[in-house]
């Protein structure tokens, strides 16, 4: 099993979850996240105080959205190259898809172990 970590824009969370309703992926779990790649600045950023105006605000750290979905290992391969294909732009900031090895998944309620618990 596999935990496909995907960083995107906010406005892409319909996109990811439209690939991955296509491929059958069952559960996933997405969080608001703030971060910066590895680009080079342009201007050094600037915090914005309330009481000095007109001070340009340059925002360190861009909003994105993290997905997370683990799925069985015969599955990433499509899901990435699909995420891939439905997301670039070929933009910088498209985002980053990262991919896991997970040992065990174990479901609670149901009480099962392994893939079938996804």
């Amino acid at each position: 099993m596999k935990q496909i970590d995907i960083v995107v824009p906010n406005e892409r969370l319909l996109d990811v979850n439209t690939v991955l309703y296509r491929h059958n992926v069952g559960g996933i779990m997405s969080f608001d996240i703030k971060g910066r790649g590895r680009a080079k600045r342009k201007e050094e950023p600037v915090i914005t105080d309330s009481y000095y105006y007109g001070k340009k605000n340059v925002p360190e750290f861009a909003a994105r959205t993290k997905i997370e979905a683990v799925v069985s290992d015969p599955l990433v391969k499509e899901i990435v190259d699909d995420l891939i294909k439905t997301l670039s732009t070929g933009a910088d900031s498209d985002g980053k898809i990262f991919v896991k090895d997970i040992s065990e998944v174990y479901d609670i309620g149901l009480r099962q172990v392994g893939e079938i618990a996804l």
